[in-house]
């Protein structure tokens, strides 16, 4: 259930900011957010996640009351070179940069609360410092 939206015409840190906003949040929510913001960003963004939701509903048959926005990413596309003209008939360099952006849909049931896992180099600092405390108390 995803949803992409190619070389869209706004930069990436402000399509990021709108992102950053909702991931993680159920859909309906996130929609809510969308249409209350006054972003550029956030008319794309609440474009492509109806879109991944009618996805959703008429290829996996899954009800939108039970989506949750699971992760949108934010990645930098081709960019625009224009330039700036300046004194003494120069000009400068301006780049205006394009943005891919990816909604992944989940459901609600489906996220598995599990704990993070100690490291491996964690685990044998925590192992020694038990060996090195029993081996250096004194014994009677």
């Amino acid at each position: 259930m995803r949803s992409y939206l190619r070389s869209a015409r706004i930069a990436p840190k402000k399509a990021n900011v709108i992102a950053q906003m909702v991931r993680g949040l159920p859909v309906v929510q996130a929609l809510d957010m969308l249409e209350r913001t006054q972003k550029k960003a956030a008319r794309l963004i609440q474009a492509l996640l109806k879109s991944a939701v009618a996805n959703a509903t008429h290829n996996e048959k899954q009800r939108p009351e039970e989506l949750i926005v699971r992760s949108i990413v934010v990645n930098q596309a081709q960019s625009y070179r224009r330039g700036v003209s300046m004194a003494r008939g120069r000009q400068r360099p301006m780049r205006k940069f394009l943005s891919h952006i990816e909604i992944i849909l989940g459901i609600a049931q489906d996220e598995p609360k599990s704990e993070p896992k100690a490291s491996k180099k964690a685990t044998k600092k925590i192992q020694k410092s038990v060996r090195s405390k029993s081996s250096s108390s004194p014994s009677a």
